[in-house]
């Protein structure tokens, strides 16, 4: 292990090359013989394993192979191998989850969210596939497919009436540093006929933390588009202001965990009321997600929070529910007035 210590001392010593300062680190993985292989290329495939899982951990360390490792990473190639089939299989669905606004109980969008029915291991959680979507590359193919459905659903409710408020995607970093983002959710949006006011994008913090030229670029170019900007999960990552008027961002996602625990003396409504209070001096909205009870719904409208989502209201539904839910909100509000 210590020669692992000096190999990741020295690997992140920084050096100038051409001018340019360039700092590097690496995630090394090792196998023991003869517990862990008596040959050579047994003893390579359970390091390359034992890297993968110090890559997991936070990169620029050592791991060793324990049988453990094997198992969860066989698990997680099982699982990729899944979801190739599963996109041509189509057994991805759209769930659609309502967005409250709080001053005048009017919904005002519906988050789509991605959910996964295997036909063997039932419901897979977005918690576990996303992550593994996400480092197999295989983000890149499920976030287009995901970008198509919501467009053409979206038309679908736009031509019957129903469409009066926004429908919300998250989009992962990585589909950005693609670098056709903008093209590519412009093309579905003029595929689908949907008018570009109807979609919004969730980004997250740490995509705007790199502040590259190409992203404000993409970014201003889909602003102009007239598709709404928000960020999903604040005050999770390094939260920086700058950023929010720069990228023309028009609202903050309030991260469940904050929300969930909130009570009128905890910390956590102390952030709640730090991040609200920010954003209406910035002038942007403030989207609470995880609004489980009627407590927590009061304590945000009095911090000043101008829009939910969460249990309290609905769960996510099938596309086909949507319509049946708005109604039902309709005639209810009817009735209230």
């Amino acid at each position: 292990s210590q020669a692992s210590l000096d190999i990741l001392q020295l690997v992140s010593e920084n050096y100038v090359f051409r001018n340019i300062e360039i700092f590097c680190t690496c995630s090394i993985g090792i196998a023991l013989a003869p517990q862990d292989g008596k040959d050579l290329d047994t003893l390579i495939k359970k390091a390359d394993i034992a890297m993968y899982h110090s890559k997991d951990s936070g990169r620029n360390s050592f791991r060793f192979f324990n049988p453990a490792i094997n198992r969860n990473m066989l698990d997680h190639i099982s699982l990729i191998s899944g979801m190739r089939k599963a996109l041509q299989e189509k057994q991805f669905s759209l769930h659609y989850q309502p967005k409250i606004d709080l001053r005048t109980n009017q919904i005002c969008g519906f988050e789509a969210l991605l959910r996964w029915q295997h036909p063997e291991q039932g419901f897979i959680s977005p918690a576990i596939f996303i992550p593994l979507a996400e480092s197999s590359g295989l983000i890149i193919q499920l976030g287009e497919w995901v970008i198509q459905e919501v467009c053409r659903q979206a038309k679908h409710w736009y031509d019957i009436g129903l469409l009066q408020f926004t429908i919300a995607i998250n989009i992962s970093s990585i589909q950005f540093k693609r670098g056709n983002i903008d093209n590519l959710v412009l093309g579905a949006l003029a595929a689908s006929g949907l008018p570009p006011q109807y979609l919004e994008l969730e980004l997250t913090e740490s995509l705007l933390i790199e502040d590259s030229d190409r992203l404000v670029t993409t970014l201003s170019h889909l602003r102009s588009e007239g598709v709404h900007l928000s960020i999903d999960d604040f005050g999770t990552g390094y939260s920086n202001l700058g950023y929010l008027k720069k990228f023309e961002v028009e609202a903050l996602k309030i991260d469940q965990s904050f929300v969930r625990k909130m009570d009128d003396q905890s910390n956590d409504a102390a952030i709640v009321r730090a991040i609200i209070q920010m954003a209406n001096s910035l002038g942007l909205k403030t989207i609470a997600e995880g609004v489980e009870d009627a407590p927590t719904l009061a304590l945000l409208r009095s911090l000043g929070c101008t829009q939910a989502q969460g249990f309290y209201w609905a769960r996510p539904m099938p596309a086909d529910e949507v319509p049946i839910y708005c109604d039902m909100w309709e005639k209810n509000n009817a009735e209230a007035l």
